[in-house]
């Protein structure tokens, strides 16, 4: 028995036909097929195995490995195993965004000039032969011409059935894809693709979609996609879905669920299989029962950044002239079990090396070595360097401003470090990692209060008498280090021997308490502004500048025009850690 792959998009709903590959594997029995069904997710602009804030191939202590490149290798090895006829490749989003790579191509070179550069992303993709790629939050992050401009450099179709119109409620990109695959001297296998996209989307890029787009919930959407699916004759549907498994969300209840991707499983009939991202984890095999049917839906997800690769094995059975699936299974396979394909290396060489020129760039000197390693439960000079050019830029923009300016920033990354000697671009890109923008609102001395109490849910409770280990002290909740927010401006502690909510003492401005009535200027970024993390009374709050400069490149610029980055001119211990009133540290 052989097969081939034809494509069918939700837009035309066309049902194509091709010939039969005489490559094609032969099934078990005449009456019986398997397919197999590949996915990367998370891939953030790694297109090859390097990590370009350390200017090095890159590693981990777990050994992993990254990029398209390493997933080309055993995307090829899979394909020469079951035949390329019996194989599809998908993947779930956040492709475009990451890395000074993907920085590179929005910003310093972007696609959208005129005349300007096919995406590496798309170079890539389009080399290996994807069959289709979903959206994911990121790809939304440098605005939606870019992300046009993207979609066009694409020969895979890519899909978002969630992603509406904000006007007409359309979908603004294609919902879903069939893929044909005939069988000879059989009735062909079609696999239907739904691509859904997160609706966190609506308030981490609220800058870029807001009166434009917007995301509506996982599970209406299936429900409202895969009967059209069905009927399309899909024999296999699978789901790419950016949304984590844990039923779960980082922002409040305003918005449909950010990880729903199980729930769609149990919830929705007629979904063979969920391929998922967005929570970066390695999930090789998952089963979930649907509440409707009963029958067992298979979800995996690949990691993050290429470093695994999904493998999906669906066994078909001809059943009353109909192909009905009567087995699956899934895994993940490591990268760094194969080297790079040497085809995407040589492909990317040229946009690789103006990137790695780019960050290589020197942009001051620093007095010292400043790390950001202890910038999670320590008041460091790094991170009041990034508070300190926020604070600068919002006073330069607002000169008839008299209310005091504060900044908001978290510890983005722990293995950031600024040489002594020169720094590069790379150095601050490794800093602040994040392509965010900054924003000023004015808070309340009240405000101001709930907010840092809200932050310091981050640390775990301390007992009397307990060691102090750095190593669990932080992240309680499994709260990400990017949720941890410091402020700059006032002075305060926070007593981890307290319950949560109840941690933040001795709040000051210039030595006196603050007064719950008083009025400030705080910095803050376009993520946190928006709702990212939920953070209370900053999406209602005055705005008072937004002239969308990116932070990172503010503080690229701030250490040009001062020339040395001295922590003299910045550093100020404003909070600490306590333990009933006595500094941990």
């Amino acid at each position: 028995m052989q097969t081939k792959k034809l494509t069918v998009t939700g837009a035309t709903a066309l049902c194509l036909m091709a010939l039969v590959s005489p490559h094609a594997q032969a099934a078990s029995r005449p009456d019986s097929v398997t397919i197999t069904v590949m996915g990367t997710s998370d891939i953030h602009s790694n297109a090859l195995n390097w990590d370009y804030f350390k200017d090095a191939a890159y590693s981990d202590s777990a050994g992993n490995s990254i990029g398209l490149a390493k997933v080309s290798s055993l995307v090829n090895q899979v394909r020469a195993e079951r035949g390329r006829d019996h194989t599809l490749l998908f993947d779930s989003g956040d492709t475009i965004q990451g890395t000074p790579l993907g920085y590179y191509y929005a910003k310093v070179e972007p696609i959208t000039e005129p005349g300007g550069p096919v995406h590496p992303m798309a170079k890539a993709m389009n080399a290996i032969g994807y069959d289709a790629v979903t959206l994911g939050n990121h790809e939304f992050n440098y605005g939606l011409p870019l992300l046009a401009t993207w979609i066009k450099q694409m020969k895979a179709p890519v899909l978002g059935a969630n992603a509406v119109y904000e006007k007409s409620g359309r979908p603004a990109y294609e919902p879903y894809v069939i893929k044909t695959m005939k069988v000879k001297g059989e009735k062909p296998i079609k696999v239907g693709v739904l691509g859904l996209t997160n609706p966190g989307t609506a308030i981490w890029d609220k800058a870029n979609v807001e009166g434009r787009l917007r995301f509506t919930d996982l599970v209406e959407s299936a429900r409202k996609w895969v009967p059209v699916i069905r009927a399309q004759g899909a024999d296999v549907v699978v789901v790419t879905a950016h949304a984590g498994d844990n039923g779960m969300s980082s922002y409040g209840t305003e918005l449909p669920v950010e990880n729903a991707s199980a729930m769609v499983a149990e919830q929705v009939p007629g979904i063979d299989a969920v391929l998922f991202g967005h929570a970066h984890n390695d999930v090789p095999q998952r089963f979930v029962t649907n509440k409707a049917t009963g029958k067992q839906v298979l979800l995996t997800e690949p990691g993050r950044w290429g470093n695994r690769l999904s493998k999906l094995d669906f066994q078909l059975t001809k059943q009353r002239g109909t192909w009905v699936v009567t087995g699956k299974s899934a895994t993940t396979l490591n990268t760094n079990t194969v080297q790079e394909d040497p085809n995407i290396v040589r492909l990317l060489k040229p946009q690789h090396d103006a990137t790695v020129s780019y960050v290589n760039k020197v942009v001051a000197k620093s007095a010292q070595e400043l790390r950001a390693a202890e910038s999670p439960y320590k008041d460091t000079p790094i991170l009041d360097y990034i508070q300190q050019v926020q604070v600068d830029t919002v006073k330069q923009a607002l000169p008839d401003n008299t209310l005091p300016v504060l900044s908001i920033a978290a510890p983005f990354s722990r293995s950031a470090v600024f040489p002594a000697g020169d720094i590069k671009v790379r150095d601050v890109a490794g800093l602040y990692v994040y392509d965010n923008t900054l924003l000023a609102i004015k808070l309340t001395g009240a405000q101001i209060k709930d907010y840092l109490e809200y932050s310091a849910r981050y640390f775990n409770q301390l007992n009397p008498g307990d060691p102090v280990d750095v190593s669990r002290l932080t992240n309680a909740g499994n709260t990400p280090d990017y949720n941890y927010d410091q402020l700059s401006g006032v002075s305060y502690d926070i007593d981890v021997a307290k319950p949560a909510g109840q941690r933040i003492a001795n709040l000051t401005y210039d030595g006196a308490p603050v007064p719950a009535d008083k009025q400030f200027v705080v910095a803050i970024n376009n993520y946190r502004q928006s709702g990212g993390g939920g953070f209370p009374h900053v999406t209602g709050a005055e705005v008072v500048y937004n002239a969308q400069v990116e932070i990172r490149q503010a503080l690229i610029e701030y250490a040009t025009a001062k020339g040395t980055i001295d922590p003299a001119d910045f550093a100020a211990s404003n909070w600490k850690l306590t333990r009933d009133g006595v500094p941990l540290f």
